[in-house]
């Protein structure tokens, strides 16, 4: 469906507005998707992208700065989702031997028993959301989304 017909518009778009409206509303779009698929699993969005980033570490701590760094939403809180993953079991923190001023944060065999349960079901709900695009498409949208922000 067009974003003229999803959002209603009586008139015509101008390109520049189209484009933008519609990565705006897909942006929406893909964010229910994501919130839908990681309630079961009493998560957000962003907790899990902090259990792939620790995961990514291949069992070296990560600090805060590090993790804020590689976060897909520069504006997450990441202390509040730190904290929350720990009551969770999923990350632990420790406070570094050599500088006592430096957290360090792990992910717990916890947390990668629960991204071994989600690998398969991300990757089949990421295959659903993208299957009316061919490999060429989705470079091609990768590559142009990549323009837009250089």
């Amino acid at each position: 469906m067009s974003i003229e017909n999803e959002i209603k518009s009586t008139v015509a778009l101008a390109p520049n507005l189209k484009a933008i409206l519609n990565l705006i509303y897909t942006n929406n779009w893909l964010k229910e998707q994501q919130i839908r698929l990681f309630k079961e699993y009493d998560l957000s969005a962003e907790q899990y992208n902090v259990l792939r980033i620790l995961r990514g570490q291949k069992g070296n701590p990560a600090n805060l700065s590090t993790i804020q760094e590689r976060m897909l939403n520069k504006m997450s809180n990441t202390t509040r989702l730190i904290d929350k993953l720990l009551s969770k079991d999923l990350v632990s923190r420790h406070t570094c031997p050599s500088n006592r001023r430096k957290i360090e944060i792990y992910i717990t065999a916890k947390g990668l028993d629960l991204l071994k349960t989600l690998d398969p079901v991300t990757d089949n709900a990421n295959k659903q959301i993208t299957k009316n695009l061919s490999e060429a498409e989705l470079t091609q949208l990768s590559n142009l989304l990549d323009k837009i922000r250089t």
